[in-house]
């Protein structure tokens, strides 16, 4: 399988080249185009099962319900997939090791990797983030889309990142989540809410724009309409 990037950084699209016998997974929704002649079907978790109870938790996480799997059967082709928000994109390849994945940011895997839903707790009920993250496992091939550009941080140490600007991280990384000041007051105030404090060593990615921010001052600057 193979993964070439399109019009990075601002706008990227993936085109991904399946050889015969090849099927990659991809977000309901995230296709362009495909060859005409590779083999689509739809579930709700693994090609050829079900997954209902994985598929809500996807739901919640702010992922679609539906997954699409492209195999290229008689002959290989090619599939091009997008985002819904305009941004960048990366590939990442998993050698039988854990990456979470912040919920909005999946676009597709090779269909040898594993994926499962993570709970983060109730805290996130008040934060306006998303309560579940993916957690990315086996081997094989991810891309993730951001929103804006998207960059590595390498933690060797503690650092904090907002979590509405978190793509993807190494499991190898210890994280709580916490207020960003020294009090709930003033972390609502500051419009920050919870932020992801990380111990340990390994990558986070991350996103230049938070989404939620980014709906907010669209909402606020919409006038009402008017009969």
């Amino acid at each position: 399988m193979q993964i070439d990037f399109i019009h990075q950084p601002g706008n990227t699209a993936a085109r991904i080249f399946l050889e015969r016998g090849e099927t990659l997974t991809a977000e309901g929704g995230a296709m362009i185009a495909m060859s005409g002649l590779l083999d689509v079907e739809t579930t709700t978790h693994k090609k050829g099962s079900g997954g209902f109870i994985k598929a809500v938790k996807r739901l919640f996480a702010g992922e679609s319900f539906f997954l699409n799997h492209f195999t290229a059967g008689r002959e290989a082709g090619e599939v091009w997939l997008g985002s819904a928000l305009a941004g960048d994109m990366m590939r990442y390849e998993l050698d039988n090791e854990n990456l979470i994945v912040q919920a909005g940011s999946f676009v597709a895997c090779e269909h040898s990797v594993n994926m499962d839903t993570g709970w983060q707790g109730f805290k996130n009920l008040f934060s306006g983030e998303s309560m579940f993250w993916l957690r990315m496992s086996g081997r094989g091939q991810l891309v993730l889309n951001s929103f804006g550009a998207i960059y590595p941080v390498e933690v060797d140490g503690e650092y904090i990142v907002d979590t509405g600007h978190i793509v993807a991280f190494n499991e190898t990384l210890d994280f709580t989540l916490t207020k960003a000041g020294k009090s709930w007051l003033s972390s609502l105030l500051g419009g920050e809410g919870l932020v992801c404090k990380f111990k340990g060593r390994g990558t986070v990615w991350c996103q230049s724009h938070n989404p939620k921010s980014f709906g907010q001052s669209l909402s606020s600057g919409l006038k009402p309409r008017r009969a």
